[in-house]
């Protein structure tokens, strides 16, 4: 095979599988911006909490399966799954996606809902490897990504190519994880 026949593979090869995967590539960055913010925001969940005054008319001793539903109606949920008494002045009611803590002693009554992030979920899902089988496709993707980098270095010939111009720019690109890891290192 010819120089000219290896570089159009090459250059084919690069643009196919470059299309294929570019769905991934942005579920993959999503997800790690998503994950570079861990300790700044939940990047699965969004948690809603809301203090709420029980009206008066409730008592602990009066507790029944019709106060339970009218205290629901107070966090906006007609149907409960369950409820508790974790002590003896104290209610937790039990939705699909959240709870209502009802303490009586302070008339008080604590809801946290739960709702899955829209997008950020699935992709963490993906991101994290959390489907068993999708270990495999994302090895294949981390070879596809390896193989799209190195023959997009080929793509150019000349002086804006890996011979030229190019060769100082992946020079240049390994600045940043070597200061990151010497700094990490020094300041450990």
């Amino acid at each position: 095979m010819n120089k000219q026949k290896i570089r159009k593979l090459n250059n084919d090869l690069h643009r196919d599988l470059g299309y294929f995967f570019s769905a991934l590539v942005i579920v993959y960055s999503l997800s790690g911006l998503a994950l570079n913010h861990v300790d700044d925001w939940n990047q699965d969940f969004i948690i809603q909490k809301d203090t709420l005054k029980i009206p008066a008319e409730y008592k602990f001793e009066n507790i029944s399966n019709n106060n339970i539903v009218e205290l629901s109606r107070l966090v906006n949920h007609s149907k409960y799954k369950l409820y508790d008494s974790p002590t003896s002045d104290q209610v937790k009611i039990y939705y699909e996606d959240a709870s209502f803590h009802i303490d009586f002693s302070r008339m008080l009554g604590f809801y946290e809902a739960v709702t899955k992030r829209f997008l950020f979920y699935e992709v963490n899902v993906l991101h994290r490897n959390s489907l068993k089988e999708w270990k495999w496709f994302s090895d294949i993707f981390a070879i596809a990504l390896i193989f799209i980098n190195v023959t997009g270095l080929f793509i150019l010939k000349g002086k804006n190519g890996i011979n030229g111009r190019g060769k100082w720019f992946i020079a240049a690109g390994f600045f940043p994880p070597i200061i990151a890891l010497i700094i990490f290192t020094l300041f450990k």
